[in-house]
């Protein structure tokens, strides 16, 4: 789903840990395995003692939350929704901090986790206002697409997987409902996002580059990759047309953020 960074960040980190876990489109999901196994090797090479140390994942510090992280025009969030979302984004940056050799900064991640928290309550209060609805069909529509996305068999599969994680199925579909009308919202400001010939060509070129960087030497063509690269460029305006909305309703709105 293109815009699943826009769903209330629990769902949103639930979402991610569904595809690290049991998608083969789980990028960050992937890089955990080989950090794991680049672990196992080094431990085994260089002694059992330091590839404990380099196993060993830091704590995430929740202490010091208070309980209530922000308030969004009268909208709390609380520690508890506040301690969900970033024991999650800990986890997935204490398993990045292990590959880069860099200390996670959990005072700067926490004012990071709370400021996209503020951002979606934004988006929500939005929707709500210019009064979008959540039809049977958008709603069962990006169900199947979170089916599809997660490599599982049915929706039931779904819920059960979002259970396991202390997830009701009404939660999820309230949560969905709420994602509908994000993406009408999105849609609506950023108007036709359909790519040019010229953006799709550029978005190439970078993605080439990228690739040479990294050394693959087996490049798609641009026809190959056309199709994607069609998908990226139109969640990338969907996404700055987002960031710009969000922008312009923090200009107005009463936040105050506590951490």
């Amino acid at each position: 789903m293109s815009k699943k960074w826009l769903l209330s960040a629990a769902f949103a980190i639930s979402i991610s840990m569904l595809a690290a876990c049991g998608g083969d489109e789980g990028e960050e999901g992937n890089g955990g395995e080989e950090n794991a196994q680049e672990e196992t090797e080094q431990g085994e090479g260089q002694g059992e003692g330091q590839g404990q140390e380099q196993a060993e994942m830091p704590e995430p510090d929740i202490d010091s939350v208070p309980d209530v992280v922000a308030e969004v025009n009268g909208e709390s969030i609380t520690k508890e929704e506040f301690t969900t979302t970033y024991e999650s984004q800990f986890q997935r940056a204490a398993m990045q901090s292990q590959m880069t050799g860099q200390e996670v900064d959990q005072d700067q991640l926490k004012q990071q986790v709370a400021e996209g928290m503020v951002g979606t309550e934004l988006l929500i209060q939005e929707a709500g206002d210019r009064g979008f609805e959540a039809s049977e069909e958008d709603v069962n529509q990006l169900v199947d697409e979170l089916v599809e996305q997660n490599g599982m068999e049915s929706q039931d599969d779904l819920f059960a997987a979002f259970e396991e994680q202390g997830m009701s199925e009404d939660e999820i579909m309230s949560q969905i409902e709420t994602q509908v009308k994000i993406d009408q919202l999105i849609a609506e400001e950023a108007g036709d996002v359909e790519p040019t010939e010229e953006e799709l060509q550029e978005a190439y070129d970078q993605t080439t580059a990228q690739q040479e960087q990294m050394g693959v030497e087996d490049i798609p063509s641009f026809e190959e990759m056309k199709a994607d690269l069609t998908e990226q460029v139109k969640m990338q305006k969907e996404n700055e047309a987002a960031q710009t909305l969000i922008e312009q309703l923090r200009e107005d709105a009463d936040v105050t953020v506590h951490v």
